[in-house]
Formats: C-alpha cells, sequence, structure tokens
C-alpha cells in the first residue's frame, strides 16, 4: 500500500494536547500555544487539553504520564524548553521516555527552518516520537516556529503517523 493509500485510511480528527513549557509565558501571553489551539480546531482536530508548565522535569514527566494515560489524547504537541540555555529541558526530559522516535521529523523542521531564518535553524532540537502508542512532538517555543511545524508538517501528515503509531 503506497503512502497515499494510508494517508486515505488515516483518522480526519485527531485528539491532541498542547503543553506550553516555559518560565516566563503566561495563558495570555502564549501565542504559540493559542496558535496551536486554534489552528488545530480550525482543521476539525480536537484540543482535549492544555497546559502550561515551569521548566520542571518533575512536573513535564508527571503531565506526560498523565496525557499519555489518556483515551482522548492521541498526539502531546510541546512548545517551548527547546533552546539552548541551562532550563532549556523539553528535550532531556522526553527524550529517554520515547519507545520509537521520529528523526525526520526534526530534520525536516530544521530544514524548513533554515529556509525562512538561515543558520539559527541549528539552535533548533525540535524533536518527534512515540510514547506508550501517542505521538509526541516538542517544538520551540517561538510563534513562528509553531506556524511552520503545523503548517508545513503536523496538519498535513498527522493523521497518517496517527494511523501508523497506532496499528
Amino acid at each position: 500500500m503506497s503512502h497515499l493509500e494510508h494517508k486515505m485510511q488515516a483518522p480526519q480528527s485527531i485528539g491532541f494536547a498542547i503543553v506550553t513549557i516555559s518560565d516566563s509565558r503566561t495563558e495570555e501571553t502564549d501565542e504559540s500555544g493559542r496558535f496551536l489551539r486554534q489552528g488545530l480546531a480550525e482543521n476539525r482536530h480536537r484540543v482535549t487539553a492544555y497546559a502550561l508548565l515551569k521548566n520542571d522535569v518533575f512536573a513535564i514527566r508527571q503531565k506526560l504520564d498523565d496525557l499519555t494515560g489518556n483515551p482522548d489524547v492521541q498526539v502531546i504537541l510541546t512548545a517551548g524548553g527547546t533552546g539552548l540555555s541551562h532550563r532549556d529541558l523539553t528535550i532531556e526530559t522526553v527524550s529517554p521516555l520515547l519507545d520509537k522516535r521520529l528523526d525526520g521529523f526534526g530534520e525536516l523542521f530544521r530544514s524548513l527552518s533554515y529556509q525562512e531564518i538561515g543558520t539559527s535553524a541549528v539552535l533548533s532540537r525540535a524533536l518527534a516520537g512515540i510514547i506508550r502508542g501517542k505521538i509526541i512532538i516538542c517544538l520551540p517555543g517561538s510563534l513562528g516556529a509553531a506556524k511552520l511545524a503545523l503548517e508545513k508538517i503536523i496538519l498535513p501528515e498527522i493523521g497518517h503517523m496517527v494511523r501508523e503509531a497506532t496499528r
């Protein structure tokens, strides 16, 4: 079966959890989280959970444990905590939890980022994988990163990703 046939059989409406990880953002200033929620809803997906967490390993792990146990969540999108600062802990927290890595996501994200922001794209540690049968995608916290990932990668491919991860 071709990738196009797989996409035809993929779910059209998916349950998402959005988790913003930041020491400085509030719900009012969380532009990336707001954009992701709106963009998913406009494309017939369901946002079944939203959380705003500090850069805290225990809080991130606890939230991921809760979300991976939630049958209404098929995909977890995180925004933030992926940079190079000593406070950026998302990738170090998520990586050991992955059952499978989707290296192509980060590679494609950085390639597309390079087209928009040039060599600063090398600072991105965007990551995707599977935890307990759920897709997890870790994005940088900027609004530009959220837009790029959602429009160019997530919306076109997420149904196919979920289909494959749940087979």
